[in-house]
């Protein structure tokens, strides 16, 4: 037993001495393997290091990318900011244009009426009337007995006879006319120079407006610029006529705002009252395939029913009646057997509601309509209340105020220098609302017939800054002190200010025309009066001096 323990014990130390992990052999395959692996690990470790340079390489491409992307994303926040910044400033300065314009125009506005309070704000603006001599009293109180009183004494003779005439023949129309088909024709009113008495220039024209209503069941609905509807700048002053049935819109009846069904009927609408066809609204003078009224179809038709009216009464007169002017369809001419002959205008209009604002087809003799829209658009003509506000006003003046007179001496020379230099944008009607501005914005007193030099410049000081501004507004449109006693429409008072010379702010050819006609008349003022100025004693003028204006 001993002997084997210690046979097996010899045999395992054998083995372990003899194994070839302790005691390799001189010539063994251990080192061959080792350079093996030494030589795979240099390969790897050269394959992990070419990695590594691959994955920086990846990684810096990488960071750069990210870098690039945060710069231009700052670059795109900057202009953002930038542009944001620029906005803001861009919109405050827009702001500040706006509230300064705004600031200035109701600043302008605010006091376009009370320009009479101090001498200094009819200060000169330009070089106009630097060397001006103006005319002294005596001259011009001599030209206004002579020239202007000489001839304007048969003024009222000649408005009563044509009043009387076409009163007549206004009935004859009426007779003529289809009652259940035709307008209805109402009498006529005079307005203008002719009936505020500062006509100087001749031949002297009466101007009637007509007003005309449609038959039964129609009626007419206005629309102005100022009641609520979109019209665009160049349409202010203007307003549109529509031709309704007289209950349409009026009962409230749900019956077009609502299917009713095929088997449902309307009591109060029947087929019967519908909307007459479009052939139907064209004899009611519309344009066509509208409601609205044509002002060109309503000349027409005014035209061949005045024709018809003096065919049934001309076998009562001893003259003939004829349209004068082409381009004017409601001018006409009285001819007398003698050579002699009146003319006058008759010109149908369409009253707004209820009051005395009146839409107009067309103004004759003038260049105030020259630019309208179509045929569908009508001016609003406010003549009845300028002519009651100068009546108005001419009660609380001192006798023989100078008002009328100004308005004629200013007049008579403007119609002296278009004669001599053709005519220009500006018309006499710009010349009375100089006037009615200053009789609201003066005191009575201020018109007292021996003012008469200084009120005349006024108006001429007053013209020469509305023209150096290019704004003229509209004596009533906009204008919140008019007489409550006129009965004038609140409508129009709370209105936009309407600007007379805004038509010439993009014509400048004619703006230009205009400005030298008014310097010229200017330099022409007193060679004009002296001419038409009866020779004065020198006794008379000693001791008066000639003033530059």
């Amino acid at each position: 037993m001993p002997v084997g323990l210690f046979r097996v014990c010899l045999l395992v130390i054998t083995a372990i001495v003899n194994h070839p992990f302790f005691f390799p052999k001189e010539n063994g395959t251990v080192p061959e393997n080792t350079e093996e692996i030494i030589q795979k690990m240099k390969e790897r470790e050269e394959s992990l290091r070419l990695e590594q340079l691959r994955l920086e390489q990846e990684i810096a491409d990488q960071e750069a990318t990210q870098t690039a992307l945060e710069k231009a994303a700052v670059v795109v926040e900057e202009s953002k900011e930038d542009k944001v910044r620029w906005d803001m400033w861009t919109a405050l300065s827009m702001v500040i244009f706006l509230l300064i314009e705004l600031w200035r125009q109701d600043f302008q506005e605010g006091n376009w009426q009370d320009i009479g309070g101090e001498e200094d704000d009819m200060a000169v603006l330009g070089k106009a009337f630097k060397g001006v001599a103006f005319p002294d009293k005596a001259v011009l109180a001599s030209f206004y007995e002579k020239r202007i009183l000489g001839t304007t004494g048969d003024m009222a003779r000649m408005r009563e006879m044509v009043e009387g005439f076409a009163d007549d023949l206004l009935e004859a129309l009426r007779s003529v006319c289809n009652r259940d088909a035709d307008m209805e024709v109402e009498d006529c009113m005079g307005v203008g120079s002719m009936y505020e008495n500062w006509r100087v220039r001749k031949p002297f024209v009466c101007d009637l407006i007509v007003p005309f209503a449609p038959p039964e069941p129609y009626c007419f609905r206005c629309q102005t610029w100022c009641s609520g509807d979109s019209f665009p700048p160049d349409e202010q002053g203007y307003g549109t006529i529509k031709v309704c049935r007289a209950d349409e819109d009026a009962t409230g009846c749900i019956c077009d705002k609502t299917k009713l069904g095929e088997d449902m009927l309307c009591l109060l609408h029947s087929q019967v009252s519908s909307t007459r066809p479009s052939s139907d609204m064209e004899d009611l003078l519309c344009f066509k395939n509208t409601q609205y009224l044509d002002a060109n179809q309503v000349m027409k038709w005014f035209q061949i029913a005045v024709t018809k009216a003096w065919n049934r009464i001309s076998h009562k007169y001893e003259f003939d009646l004829s349209f004068s002017l082409l381009d004017s369809p409601g001018a006409l001419k009285i001819k007398f057997k003698s050579g002699k002959s009146i003319a006058f205008n008759l010109t149908p209009v369409v009253q707004y509601e209820n009051s005395d604002v009146y839409f107009i087809s067309h103004f004759p003799r003038s260049s105030l309509a020259a630019d309208i829209p179509s045929s569908t658009h009508w001016f609003l003509t406010f003549a009845v209340y300028e002519r009651r506000f100068i009546q108005l006003v001419s009660k609380t003046l001192p006798a023989n105020a100078c008002h009328v007179s100004c308005l004629q001496i200013l007049s008579f020379l403007h119609g002296k220098q278009c004669s001599l230099t053709g005519p220009s944008g500006l018309t006499n009607y710009h010349l009375k609302t100089v006037l009615l501005h200053l009789l609201q914005a003066r005191p009575s007193q201020d018109w007292a017939p021996e003012k008469l030099e200084a009120r005349l410049q006024d108006m001429l000081k007053f013209l020469e800054k509305c023209l150096h501004e290019k704004k003229l507004y509209h004596f009533f449109i906009g204008n919140g002190k008019v007489p409550a006693e006129l009965g004038f429409p609140i409508i129009f008072q709370r209105a936009e200010p309407l600007n007379l010379f805004r038509p010439f702010v993009l014509r400048r050819d004619i703006y230009r025309k205009m400005v030298d006609t008014f310097h010229e008349m200017l330099r022409n003022m007193s060679a004009l009066i002296n001419e038409y100025t009866v020779h004065i004693p020198l006794a008379h003028t000693n001791g008066i001096r000639k003033e530059p204006l």
